[in-house]
């Protein structure tokens, strides 16, 4: 209970922390580190002194500074449900119905195995966090994107607008930064790891796919688009590192061998709109794509590298954005259906189950999230998910929370933890690969590094 009053304190700090020295960023960064300094410093008090410290300190900085205070009390931060979305979703054509739960999806109360193996705790206690263990901010501009390595606890990839990457060693007593790679001359718009994490490569709105050695930072080819378009997204195949697949504001995805610089005969795909986010399944074979249509577009590739477009869902109105799709093979030990995490910004977050290999989707479970147009807000499953019940999904908002969800809980108790401690838009989220910490970032360019409870 005093680690959450504590994240109460430190949420409220980052609240106003943008009123502090406005013209002096640097400032405010060591402020706001300062602060989660001393609250772990001081992680014995009572939940009741830091419960009265709490309401003293709001009252004072809202005299200090005059804003209003909108800062939800410990009682009922796990209220403050999203609300369920009801009704259709997408284009009737489709048929596309919102179930408001999800059915056959997640493993049974009586799965007794799954029970014994986390030795009876609830979805709560597995997501509890003892606080902030890091917090980065190299980067002058809003980091969209955050990956940690593939099974890897510690390197962390950031991706920003000031047109840099960075990665920094996280899972150590003194977190620091390992790199800079620079070569772009606009936003970064996307990054990824290789299968191996020998090499990382990047998209950014100057019309560029780079590929960078993860080890020394240095830029080993720089692609330059066909159409001079900006890039909004890019992914390594995944059986094969030497092809990256990226979409463009022209709505084209293309397919690029990194060691020729060329795409491979019928590696090219258009789907309209602009690409804002790619998806695909753990061979490469079936991919996702969301656009600025509110929709969502499978296609298959063959082991050549050809695309072939298959399916066009209509999920949103013709404005929605899709800024993110995360694909997972199975949810849970007693539920293996392949699943699809989307988000929207018309304010919702869905999950989709996988119907078949031509890449169908069914709306299975969705709720309401804080997302505007202006915001890249991105979601991902929890890595681990097999031996537990329950099945988590995590989720950045348009007011700095970041929200884990049980999607085997109705849409209005679906919410397990909120993280606050961000004062702007979380966009970026991820989880090294044992769960012990998680990486969060923002539109200021803070990264905060939190670690989660042994």
């Amino acid at each position: 209970m005093a680690v959450a009053w504590q994240q109460q304190i430190f949420a409220l700090d980052a609240r106003y922390n943008a009123h502090r020295a406005p013209n002096h960023a640097n400032f405010r960064t060591l402020y706001i580190r300062r602060r989660s300094q001393l609250l772990r410093e001081n992680r014995n008090l009572s939940p009741e002194h830091l419960k009265s410290y709490l309401k003293i300190r709001g009252q004072l900085l809202q005299k200090r500074y005059g804003s209003p205070l909108d800062q939800p009390s410990i009682g009922h931060s796990r209220s403050m449900s999203l609300r369920s979305v009801s009704g259709d979703f997408g284009d009737a054509r489709l048929n596309i119905q919102n179930t408001g739960t999800v059915s056959g999806l997640v493993p049974t109360k009586q799965a007794d195995a799954s029970r014994a193996i986390v030795g009876g705790n609830s979805i709560a206690e597995n997501y509890a966090f003892t606080g902030v263990h890091h917090i980065f901010d190299q980067h002058k501009s809003s980091v969209v994107m955050v990956k940690f390595a593939n099974n890897d606890r510690s390197r962390l990839l950031c991706a920003s607008s000031d047109g840099t990457l960075s990665i920094c060693e996280v899972a150590v007593e003194k977190p620091y930064l390992a790199a800079v790679l620079r070569g772009h001359t606009q936003p970064v718009t996307g990054c990824d790891w290789s299968a191996s994490n020998d090499l990382v490569a990047s998209c950014s709105q100057d019309g560029s796919v780079r590929l960078w050695d993860s080890k020394n930072g240095t830029c080993l080819r720089s692609i330059q688009d066909k159409l001079l378009c900006p890039l909004q997204c890019c992914l390594f195949q995944p059986t094969n590192c030497n092809l990256v697949i990226t979409g463009n504001n022209k709505g084209e995805l293309r397919i690029i061998n990194v060691s020729t610089g060329r795409a491979p005969l019928g590696g090219y795909c258009r789907v309209g709109g602009s690409v804002l986010s790619i998806g695909c399944d753990i061979n490469g074979q079936l991919w996702w794509v969301g656009t600025n249509k509110g929709e969502i577009i499978s296609i298959t590739c063959d082991i050549t590298g050809r695309l072939r477009k298959v399916r066009k869902f209509q999920i949103a109105g013709n404005n929605c954005l899709i800024t993110s799709i995360s694909w997972r093979a199975w949810i849970s030990r007693e539920a293996r259906d392949p699943s699809l995490l989307v988000n929207c910004s018309n304010n919702k977050l869905a999950l989709f189950r996988v119907m078949d290999k031509e890449g169908n989707l069914q709306l299975k479970w969705s709720f309401n999230n804080k997302q505007s147009d202006n915001n890249m807000i991105r979601s991902t499953f929890c890595p681990i998910m097999s031996f537990r019940q329950g099945a988590c999904v995590v989720t950045g908002s348009d007011d700095g929370q970041v929200y884990f969800v049980d999607i085997e809980r109705p849409p209005n108790r679906a919410i397990v933890t909120v993280l606050q401690g961000h004062a702007n838009a979380s966009f970026g989220l991820s989880f090294n690969y044992d769960e012990s910490l998680l990486a969060t970032s923002d539109k200021e360019g803070l990264v905060i590094i939190w670690r989660r409870a042994s």
